[in-house]
């Protein structure tokens, strides 16, 4: 049994990624930061803020590729052949 509030949330992630404008713009967002904090060294860091750049890294990459690659067809109609 899924929650409400799970459901709001899921349905929200998927209208931001089907919007490729907004999907590039926050995949940015999060990747500009994540790779200023991978290449510097900070003294306040610790593995907490190791793990939470590594998830803002990734969801924003993820946003980028879903961004630039669009969406793809539902179907593949059976007569045309891509090679």
């Amino acid at each position: 049994m899924k929650l409400p509030a799970i459901r709001r949330m899921r349905g929200a992630l998927l209208r931001l990624t089907l919007a490729r404008r907004i999907a590039t713009s926050i995949g940015v967002v999060l990747v500009l930061p994540t790779t200023v904090l991978s290449l510097a060294d900070f003294e306040w860091e610790s593995w907490v803020t190791d793990g939470i750049v590594l998830l803002t890294g990734a969801l924003g990459a993820a946003l980028l590729v879903v961004g630039f690659s669009g969406r793809r067809a539902d179907w593949v109609d059976p007569g045309r052949i891509d090679d």
